[in-house]
């Protein structure tokens, strides 16, 4: 159960994806005062070193964050996104790569609130012990706090239980990003469940689920599933950096499913898939895909 660890893939081209559109939603939902709460169901650890012996195994970071690095060209959304991570970065070198907590928590304003649940055992300490070096750095820095207080919760407990307790947030606006390892094919059934169960809780909060896409009755099945659910509408992305392998193996494609997306995400998204494709691409097998609609409450 407690198998996968998310250090072997930071960084990777579904990172790239999946860290860019929370940036963008995270972004939307800060031109309001309103405060908002996001919740990260499966946060991991939070940060990730690129030269540990997880990321380094595979280089993952080789298809997504590095081609990226030292681009001159970003379009702004790209530049918003790579930015965040080389903040994490001060020396210039690419050395650590942020996680989901870590880009919603540089993105969120004071009064916004973040509860992170991780399951797994390890990742869920190094989550904890990491926010625990940045609210030391910010102190030392004489900046707001970040992991103690009302703003920055962690548990070590499953996200989508939690889901039940925090919806609707007393602010009534929420982001949830949804993100499990899909290692149990019964991810995929447990975050359709979720979401329909959140938004009977919750019909205007954004739920934002990334998934593996993979040729996989299961991987396919659930972003056609998602949209039957009703909302105010959804958008449905994906981005491919190659033709299938042989083998089949080898993860090359993801997608971000958003119910309740922003009006402005599907045309900044235009704007980035193809420069994505164009800079990650491996062969002529990388496309990226858009798909809006919207399903009758």
């Amino acid at each position: 159960m407690f198998s996968y660890r998310h250090g072997f893939h930071a960084g990777n081209h579904a990172d790239v994806l999946k860290h860019l559109v929370l940036i963008q939603l995270l972004k939307y939902l800060n031109q309001k005062d309103a405060p908002y709460m996001m919740i990260d169901t499966h946060a991991g650890a939070g940060v990730y070193a690129l030269d540990s012996e997880y990321a380094t195994k595979n280089a993952e970071f080789e298809t997504g964050i590095a081609p990226l690095w030292e681009r001159d060209d970003l379009p702004p959304a790209v530049a918003d996104y790579v930015g965040l991570v080389k903040s994490l970065n001060p020396s210039g070198k690419m050395r650590h790569y942020p996680g989901s907590p870590y880009c919603a928590e540089q993105v969120l304003r004071e009064q916004d609130r973040l509860r992170l649940f991780e399951l797994h055992p390890a990742d869920s300490k190094l989550l904890a012990d990491n926010f625990r070096k940045l609210e030391a750095h910010a102190a030392a820095q004489g900046q707001r706090p970040t992991a103690r207080g009302k703003r920055v919760m962690i548990e070590r407990s499953d996200g989508f239980a939690a889901l039940k307790a925090l919806l609707p947030p007393p602010s009534r606006r929420a982001l949830v990003l949804i993100d499990p390892p899909y290692e149990d094919k019964g991810d995929y059934r447990a975050v359709v469940d979720a979401v329909s169960d959140s938004l009977r809780r919750f019909a205007t909060g954004v739920y934002a689920i990334w998934y593996p896409a993979l040729n996989r009755n299961e991987s396919r099945q659930m972003p056609e599933r998602l949209k039957k659910l009703p909302s105010n509408g959804w958008l449905n992305v994906t981005l491919s950096i190659s033709s299938p392998s042989p083998d089949g193996f080898g993860l090359r494609s993801s997608g971000m499913f958003i119910h309740n997306p922003p009006w402005t995400l599907e045309a900044t998204l235009r704007e980035v898939m193809p420069y994505l494709v164009d800079v990650l691409g491996r062969d002529g097998g990388a496309s990226f895909t858009i798909e809006e609609g919207r399903t009758a409450v």
